[in-house]
């Protein structure tokens, strides 16, 4: 097989980190030919030097200046800004877009790359969660591919390939539960961002984490996979799996439920994203059966995680409701860090957004980017008036 080459976009970031394992893992596999960090020149700088791409870009523009004065012996061309980091998105020499920059910022340049009929790596999330209602014409345009490399959603799409999808009965995506289920609910006033970062089998950035906490990130998940997979809300189902070994599973008509396991290590759905058609050996992952002690499931809690309700409305209601709940969480979960507000405002929060924003059922990507607009800005103005925690 000739070396693909790859575009990372979000390579500081913890998916960036492992996409970069992954590649050198292989060597000889792949050709980066393009990186793009947020503002962390330092690792931009040693991601550069170990991977000699061709294009890198750092959406702070401010710090464009000592990047390149950084790179200045290497020949890669300094780009800045999020305009140019959507570009490389497109870059006619790609083969695969590795999309996992965080947040609803991310749309843009999962948009562009299916448009230019790439094979879209896709960690974020928010891209179909908040763009969902335009792939589906883009794809059918261009020919490109949604390549899943969330944990669950690639299992997902791997036990799919057990069966036909009106074979289907539903999906299932397991959760961990996070650092609170099992926590007192009458104490839920009380969480710092210090307990809700402490996650009990993953280790990811801030904002996921926090995510996991509220069961917002299952929420989003949910609509990610009504996107991606094109099953209704109803035929998506959470189970909350605390071991954080089987990452999601679908259960046909006859019964027959096929899952995937493994450690619970990012770097095996990358590994299966990157390489898919085929599969290529790899430890990531690596299970030992014998050394399990048990694998239990149990049903969510919508009392201790309403964010999973909020979810299924917004998934049902479709087009810009999942905007709107995605952007108020946003605002919400970044208010909670710096303290401004309790844990237990961020579902209310993504409520009374989703209360407040009108719904456009057959949205333009205008339309959707409004809807996002009109959430943050309705979020940060009740944020403003609340008395500090």
């Amino acid at each position: 097989m000739d070396s693909r080459k790859i575009v990372i976009l979000g390579s500081t970031g913890s998916i960036g980190r492992s996409t970069i394992d992954v590649i050198i893992a292989h060597p000889g596999a792949f050709e980066v030919i393009a990186l793009a960090g947020h503002s962390n020149i330092d690792l931009l700088e040693e991601q550069c030097r170990r991977l000699q791409p061709r294009y890198v870009a750092i959406a702070d523009s401010s710090k464009a200046g000592e990047l390149e004065r950084r790179l200045d012996e290497l020949s890669v061309e300094i780009l800045s800004g999020d305009d140019e980091i959507i570009k490389l998105a497109t870059l006619k020499e790609a083969d695969i877009v590795v999309n996992a920059i965080v947040g609803a910022a991310g749309l843009k340049a999962s948009l562009a790359a299916v448009k230019a009929g790439k094979n879209l790596a896709l960690a974020n999330k928010e891209s179909l969660v908040t763009g969902g209602p335009l792939f589906p014409e883009l794809i059918k345009k261009s020919g490109a591919r949604i390549l899943p490399i969330d944990s669950e959603h690639s299992a997902v799409w791997q036990a799919l390939a057990c069966g036909n999808p009106e074979e289907v009965q539903k999906i299932i995506l397991t959760a961990s539960g996070g650092p609170f289920r099992d926590y007192p609910l009458e104490k839920f006033d009380s969480i710092t961002p210090e307990m809700a970062l402490k996650h009990p089998t993953w280790k990811m950035g801030r904002k996921i984490t926090i995510d996991s906490a509220t069961m917002v990130n299952k929420g989003l998940e949910i609509i990610e996979a009504v996107a991606l997979f094109s099953f209704p809300a109803d035929k998506v189902e959470v189970v909350i799996h605390p071991q954080s070994i089987v990452h999601s599973m679908v259960e046909f008509v006859d019964s027959s439920i096929i899952a995937q396991l493994s450690r619970p290590d990012m770097r095996l759905p990358i590994n299966y994203a990157l390489f898919w058609p085929q599969r290529a050996e790899s430890d990531f992952g690596k299970l030992d059966l014998t050394r399990l002690k048990q694998l239990s499931f149990e049903e969510p809690d919508f009392r201790r995680f309403p964010a999973l309700k909020l979810a299924y409305q917004a998934a049902k209601s479709s087009g810009t409701a999942p905007a709107v709940y995605n952007a108020a969480n946003e605002i919400a979960v970044d208010a909670f860090l710096k303290g401004a507000i309790g844990f237990v405002w961020i579902t209310d929060l993504i409520q009374a957004a989703l209360n407040e924003v009108e719904l456009v059922a057959e949205p333009t990507l205008d339309d959707i980017l409004s809807a996002d607009r009109q959430a943050r800005e309705l979020t940060t103005e009740r944020i403003g008036k609340v008395t500090p925690c």
